[in-house]
């Protein structure tokens, strides 16, 4: 009779621990990043006079997506951490996967609602 080698396995406390703040020390990191990228994004449009509005909208929208995309990945890092065992992992995973599928398919209905717009916009080729 085969045994399942993920019964009964468990993290050491010490590893998740230092699992945990690894993937704190990680989140402020790109946390920091994405705030630096922020800020020259910000002092590029304001000096730049040609930018377009739905230009613009579309690089904010990028950078939120980007910090909420950044976010779930980082939430779906602790919980995997915390996961009690292999079951809970895995069940932790799926309900990512799935969330994630959710917005990507949000984002990319904003995105080509975006493109439609900018399309209708007086002076651009159609």
């Amino acid at each position: 009779m085969a045994t399942n080698p993920t019964q009964g396995y468990e993290v050491p406390p010490e590893m998740r621990d230092f699992a945990e703040k690894s993937v704190e020390q990680a989140r402020k990191a790109i946390d920091g990043f994405m705030s630096a990228a922020q800020k020259t994004a910000d002092t590029f449009e304001g000096s730049a006079t040609t930018v377009q509005a739905s230009a613009k909208d579309a690089a904010r929208k990028t950078f939120a997506y980007t910090e909420q995309n950044l976010s779930a990945a980082f939430d779906l890092a602790q919980r995997m951490v915390r996961a009690k065992d292999m079951q809970e992992a895995m069940q932790i995973q799926a309900e990512f996967v799935r969330s994630q599928f959710e917005a990507m398919q949000t984002q990319m209905k904003e995105f080509g609602s975006l493109a439609q717009t900018a399309m209708k916009q007086p002076g651009s080729k159609k």
